[in-house]
Parts: structure tokens; C-alpha cells; sequence
């Protein structure tokens, strides 16, 4: 039986919405709350106002806008007082910079200042305004003092901005946001780790436009580097050919061959604590490339192929002499399951084996969901039930962390 579920479920998240252009973006972020089953309520400040209604916002959050200081449905209620202990996060997106200079004077004159002054919940900023404004030494004193206060900044990317400058100041994607907001929510026992991660497919050339490859989409191996990083760890993630956005703050390494795969994994092993393999790295790669595009003939193409490398293998003799490193691998399997996987185990000197059962359709390759059965060191094994990729990678980076903080 299926136990998916939302990392955001059931989370009570305020969502400041301020005065600017990029306040229109709020709509948005509403919805993606909701689909994760947070329960969002929405105060939006007079200025916010000027750019989104109060009716688009409490229709898309199912909650009442809240907007006036002074405003009570009954006596024994205070907005700012309530709103702030029934908040388990306080987003404010997008913050203006006359917002950002408000809470870092500890000014409590709008509801929304009031809020974050008298809440204990974890509070995240997210700058949005002209580049010059952004980069002004007054606004960067602000939001340093405000990271002072123990809020998070998440950073403005730089693009075409609204008046037509070029440069830092547009309101971060939901992508960079919603790891914000994870990350908030969880233990961060990877904190001081560096762990490397490897994803997606290989890519071994035949010739300029033809390759020998496979169907891995990476999507397992990217979930793994997202939340370790939310988990505080520095990640390295090192990936074949994907279509994925690269997770937010993670240390992206691009390569496309067997050969490359296992020349960047080796550049960054001595300063990893925990290794995860994810790639479906290619066995075998064309003993010759082609530099010019192999015509088609009539008598057909054989085609001489050599080993590459077996990186896992590598590592687990590397685990032999490595006391303080742990090493998982998968397995994509289509029969006799645990008993190949255990062979696996044993053969490359592994810490942990994921086993993916590839013969069904709603795990494994290019899906966002994944069952996989756990098999450790010492023989134990756990099968998962179906779970998204995010959880799975959840529950391997708790195995990892209960191990490293005992090394």
C-alpha cells in the first residue's frame, strides 16, 4: 500500500506579500503551497495590495487576507498575536526593500511587521526590487542584520528586471523557494559533511551525433542531492546528461562519459564523507570514435566495444582502507532480486544497497515515485513501500547520518 505523502502537509505557512511588481508571483506560490497540502494564510500589506487583490488570494489559499493592524473578530483576538503563534513559517515573498529596512529596525507599525516581531516560527525573506536598490549599502546592512536575527535570506536572482535594468533583483523561483521552505522543516544532521552523489545516464560516443546510452533519467540521484543539502550538508553532485534543473546551492559537476564519471568522482573522494551512486554508468563504451558520422551500408556495422571502468567496484576497495567513508549503491534488478543484490553487495564492499525492481512501471526509471528495497551491511534488509524519490532519498540519508556522526 502506497504511503506518499507531502513533506509540507498539513504545515501552517504565512506568506507575506509586499509591494512590488513581482507581488503577482504570490498567486502562484499559493497554489504550489496548496498542491503540497501546507495551509496557507495570506497577510498582504497595503502597498501589496496595489498589485494583487485580496479576493485572488483568498480564493486560491482558501483562508482569509489579512491586512489591517487593528482589525479583530472578537475581542480576545489580536491578528499579529494570533497569526504569529499559529505559524509554523513566516514567508515573506516578495520583500520589498521598505519592508526589509521595517524588520530590521524591529518597527512593529503593519500587521506584517507586527507578526514577525512577536512570532517564534523560522522566517524567510525574499528580496525583490530594482538591482540598484538591492545593492545599496543600506539594504545590504538590513539584510545582514536581519540573518543576524536568525531569518534566512534567499537571494534575488539577476535578470531583466520590470524597469528595464539588467542585474540581481528578481524574486526567486518556486524551485529555490520551495528548498527554502524543506529545509526549514528538517534536521540538518548532515551539517559539516560533504557527501557526493552521481546521476543520470553516461553518454559513449560512436560518432559526432551518435552515442551508446541507456534510460536513466537522474531524477533519483537529483533527489538524493536536494535533500542532503537541505539536511546542511555540502553536496557534489556529478551528472550524465539530464533534462533536471540543477537543485538549489548544490555543487554541480557535468559529465557525459563512463571515463569522466569516474575522473570527477575520484577528483572529490578524499573530502566526502558519504558516497551515493545513482548513475547508470555504461558497461561498455566503442573500442573507437568515429570524428566523422558513420554512413549507413548494406553490409551493416559491427561494432567492437571495451569495459569501462567499474567506479563502484573502485570505491568499495577504497571503503576497505576508508573507515570514516560510507557507500551506497543501486541496483536495477529484474529477477531473483535479493539474491543478486546481495551479491552486489558483498562483490563491491558496500555499506548499503538500494534495489530497484525494474520491471515495474511506477518505479525505477523516469518516474518521480520509487520502491525500493534497503539491504545493509550486516544482511538486514527493508523493503519500502512506494514512496517519491524525495522520501526514499530521505530515508538513505537517515541511514547515513546515524552512521557518520558515529565516525
Amino acid at each position: 500500500m502506497s504511503m506518499i505523502r507531502s513533506a509540507l502537509g498539513d504545515k501552517r505557512i504565512l506568506l507575506g506579500v509586499t509591494g512590488s511588481i513581482a507581488a503577482y508571483k504570490a498567486a502562484e506560490f499559493v497554489r504550489f503551497l496548496r498542491q503540497e497540502k501546507a495551509v496557507v494564510t495570506v497577510v498582504l500589506t497595503e502597498a501589496g495590495a496595489r498589485f494583487i487583490t485580496p479576493l485572488t488570494l483568498e480564493v486560491l489559499s482558501g483562508n482569509k487576507v489579512f491586512s489591517d493592524l487593528f482589525a479583530s473578530e472578537s475581542a480576545d483576538r489580536m491578528p499579529h498575536i494570533t497569526l504569529a503563534r499559529e505559524s509554523d513559517l513566516v514567508l515573506i515573498a516578495p520583500a520589498t526593500a521598505q519592508t526589509i529596512s521595517r524588520l530590521a529596525s524591529g518597527a512593529a507599525d503593519t500587521l506584517l511587521s507586527a507578526v514577525v516581531l512577536a512570532t517564534r516560527a523560522k522566517v524567510i525573506i525574499c528580496p525583490a526590487m530594482n538591482s540598484d536598490m538591492y545593492g545599496h549599502p543600506a539594504t545590504q546592512k538590513n539584510l545582514a542584520r536581519l540573518m543576524e536575527y536568525g531569518y534566512q535570506v534567499v537571494a534575488p536572482e539577476s535578470g531583466c528586471l520590470a524597469c528595464g535594468d539588467e542585474g540581481p533583483g528578481r524574486l526567486a523561483g518556486w524551485g529555490t523557494l520551495r528548498e527554502a521552505i524543506l529545509a526549514a522543516f528538517v534536521s540538518k544532521d548532515l551539517y559539516g559533511r560533504t557527501v557526493l552523489v552521481s546521476a543520470g545516464p553516461t553518454r559513449e560516443p560512436l560518432d559526432p551525433v551518435r552515442y551508446l546510452s541507456n534510460r536513466s533519467s537522474g531524477k533519483m540521484g537529483y533527489a538524493l542531492a536536494r535533500t542532503a543539502k537541505r539536511r546542511g550538508a555540502r553536496v557534489i553532485l556529478v551528472s550524465g546528461p539530464t533534462s533536471l534543473p540543477p537543485p538549489p546551492g548544490v555543487e554541480l559537476v557535468n559529465i557525459n562519459t563512463a571515463l569522466e564519471m569516474r575522473e570527477a568522482i575520484f577528483s572529490h573522494l578524499a573530502q566526502s564523507s558519504a558516497i551515493v551512486m545513482t548513475a547508470a554508468v555504461a558497461d561498455y563504451r566503442p573500442f573507437h570514435a568515429e570524428s566523422h558520422k558513420i554512413k549507413k551500408k548494406d553490409a551493416g556495422l559491427t561494432l567492437p566495444l571495451l569495459l569501462n571502468p567499474d567506479i563502484l567496484a573502485e570505491l568499495g576497495e577504497v571503503r576497505k582502507n576508508r573507515e570514516d567513508l560510507f557507500l551506497v549503491g543501486f541496483a536495477a534488478e529484474s529477477d531473483d532480486i535479493l539474491r543478486h543484490a546481495a551479491m552486489k553487495l558483498r562483490d563491491k564492499n558496500l555499506d548499503l544497497l538500494a534495489i530497484n525492481d525494474i520491471t515495474r512501471s511506477d518505479t525505477g526509471f523516469d518516474t518521480d515515485t520509487n520502491q525500493v528495497t534497503l539491504l545493509d551491511r550486516a544482511g538486514q534488509s527493508e523493503e519500502l513501500p512506494l514512496l517519491t524519490k524525495e522520501e526514499v532519498a530521505d530515508i538513505i540519508w537517515d541511514r547515513v547520518a546515524a552512521k557518520v556522526d558515529s565516525l
